[in-house]
């Protein structure tokens, strides 16, 4: 015999199967509820940080060539926030260069003591915020991220 007992021993019902009648487990926490991430939220404190330089970039852009450069700073803050979706695969993705975006446009619409602020011309710092608005609602509301048919399987037709 060996110094082990019950070492070699199968006891009646036991197997090194998995039981087929065990309780399911509960799936671990997602959303708000799972562990932070330090690299998901690196990523996203650097899109804020690129959502207030778009702003403060786009707020003189459209101020100074108005019709041009009102177009080139909705689509530099539509690619911004759609660009933050995308590599994230995330909506909070789209949301923290808009949240950057909205306290920088903010903060420049306050204003001086003197009087002026940053803005060129009212039809332009109107134009500018709800396009810079809606971009942000439509890129943070999409529903899915677009998937390629290629990584799908299928073949596009």
């Amino acid at each position: 015999m060996s110094g082990n007992p019950g070492n070699g021993r199968v006891r009646a019902g036991s197997s090194s199967a998995p039981r087929r009648n065990a309780p399911p487990r509960d799936p671990g926490p997602t959303g708000f509820a799972a562990r932070p991430n330090p690299a998901r939220i690196a990523a996203y404190s650097g899109f804020a940080v690129l959502g207030a330089l778009v702003a403060i970039a786009g707020t003189l852009v459209q101020a100074a060539w108005f019709p041009g450069g009102l177009i080139i700073a909705l689509a530099a803050s539509a690619g911004l926030f759609y660009g933050g979706r995308i590599l994230t695969r995330t909506q909070i993705g789209a949301l923290a260069p808009a949240a950057g975006w909205f306290v920088t446009v903010f903060l420049l619409l306050s204003g001086r003591p003197e009087g002026d602020y940053v803005f060129g011309d009212e039809l332009g710092l109107v134009l500018f915020m709800l396009g810079g608005t809606a971009a942000a609602v439509m890129c943070a509301t999409t529903s899915k991220v677009p998937q390629s048919a290629i990584r799908s399987g299928r073949s596009g037709t």
